[in-house]
């Protein structure tokens, strides 16, 4: 058994199965876990958690959308726990005004009982539109989001809207770091990606071509070698 513990954070809506790809082929080189973040409704509160959870000592991470919002959080609070870090399709920013809008009115038709038509509305901007209709990706995306479902849902979205901007934080992240992007990611364009792969001090920014916003799904065999290399380089 490997003895390198490897955090995996999953974005809104989704569980493991958004780590399928990497859980099934990453064992041998690290002992997998995948954050609980539906339990609490703040990123501080989430990311307590996960720490808590955690085995005692440094751990490698890496955290998609959702999951690198809180992983940020994560190495603000104790970057002396975090040994190596990885973004995907994430970003150090806040909310705007029109994205806590957005925000707010996809959890307002969650919430008058059209939740799956709601998390319907998200699959145009997290896979590829060349790929929409493809199974069983398009199943097993709506699929993850029922599993999460509505109350867990408002929680996490909750707790996406109390993050704070991380880019000042940014320039102290010490750990080598990896940032991955879809190229074709419509909801955090390639832009979120470069700003944080210019403000973390060494980081190495690539991006996944004919991908959108979820990477370890859509190109799952790119992401999963690019997650090895993260790990085994000295």
């Amino acid at each position: 058994m490997p003895d390198r513990n490897l955090l995996l954070i999953p974005g809104t809506l989704c569980d493991a199965e958004l780590w399928r790809h990497q859980i099934d082929h990453l064992g041998d080189v690290a002992k997998v876990h995948v954050g609980r973040h539906s339990l609490d409704d703040t990123a501080e509160a989430i990311a307590h958690r996960l720490l808590d959870e955690m085995p005692p000592g440094p751990f490698a991470m890496a955290g998609l959308s959702m999951g690198g919002y809180l992983a940020l959080t994560v190495m603000r609070i104790a970057p002396e726990r975090v040994s190596r870090l990885c973004l995907l399709d994430t970003s150090a920013r806040a909310d705007t005004p029109d994205q806590a809008k957005r925000r707010a009115d996809l959890v307002a038709l969650a919430q008058k009982g059209d939740f799956q038509g709601s998390t319907q509305r998200m699959l145009p901007v997290f896979i590829h539109p060349d790929r929409l209709d493809e199974e069983p990706l398009r199943s097993n995306v709506m699929a993850m989001n029922k599993r999460v479902g509505l109350e867990a849902y408002l929680r996490q979205q909750s707790a996406n809207a109390s993050r704070i901007d991380e880019r000042p934080y940014l320039a102290e992240i010490r750990c080598p770091t990896l940032v991955i992007c879809g190229r074709q990611d419509v909801l955090l364009p390639p832009e979120h990606s470069e700003e944080l792969a210019a403000g973390i001090p060494g980081a190495t920014l690539v991006y996944i071509e004919g991908c959108a916003h979820l990477p370890t799904m859509e190109r799952p065999q790119a992401t999963t070698a690019l997650l090895r290399y993260w790990l085994l380089r000295d």
